[in-house]
């Protein structure tokens, strides 16, 4: 396979990468609300946002992207397709996200936050201080294999016409007959993606305030 090839993936990987880091991180903006939301014990709050993970964790993407896709523009939204890719991985990983913070914020010892309140911490200070860090440092793991999880299921946004990676490795295979070439192109640049991803996220989280290991 030629150098020039393997350039026309890297500049589609360019797309896969952008459209993936924004998802999640609108994504994590909304899990921190539905987690909000989850935690707040009154099912004026809990119950839409349980509808709402169950809804994105029980319909495969594939479908979800096509429905916002086809959706936005019947009720009178007209957007680019990336940004109809963008709405419909932003919102399902934010489903998965929020059972991740859900969960860290569950798991924070109740001893740890009675002892704050008993030095007199105030509820503020107990959350940005105690709750956060720790519910941070264990769900950290988690939400990295989430945002791997998604650079992946980015294929998937070609449906809405987007050319990211796994479409252009697709063109490419079809008008250069050479399908073994450059699908091995393209997950060789999915792994050094996803490694580079998986690395950092290692180094953050060593650097994480919280209970230690």
């Amino acid at each position: 396979m030629s150098i020039k090839l393997f350039e026309l993936l890297l500049q589609a990987s360019i797309y896969t990468v952008t459209i993936s880091v924004v998802s999640i991180l609108i994504g994590f903006a909304i899990a921190i609300l539905l987690s909000g939301m989850l935690l707040s014990g009154r099912s004026l709050f809990v119950r839409p946002a349980q509808i709402f993970i169950s809804f994105f964790r029980g319909v495969p993407l594939l479908v979800q992207l096509l429905l916002i896709y086809n959706l936005l523009p019947v009720i009178g939204i007209n957007v680019p397709s990336v940004v109809a890719a963008i709405i419909g991985l932003s919102l399902c990983t934010a489903a998965y996200q929020a059972e991740n913070l859900r969960g860290g914020f569950a798991s924070v010892p109740l001893g740890l936050v009675e002892s704050a309140e008993m030095v007199g911490l105030t509820p503020r200070q107990v959350f940005r201080r105690i709750k956060v860090p720790i519910a941070l440092r264990l769900t950290f793991p988690a939400l990295v294999n989430e945002a791997i999880l998604i650079l992946k299921a980015s294929s998937l946004v070609s449906v809405v016409g987007i050319v990211e990676l796994t479409r252009m490795a697709q063109d490419l295979a079809g008008s250069t007959f050479l399908p073994l070439q450059i699908f091995a192109s393209a997950g060789l640049i999915y792994l050094m993606i996803n490694w580079l991803v998986a690395l950092a996220g290692g180094m953050i989280e060593n650097r994480l305030p919280g209970v230690p290991r």
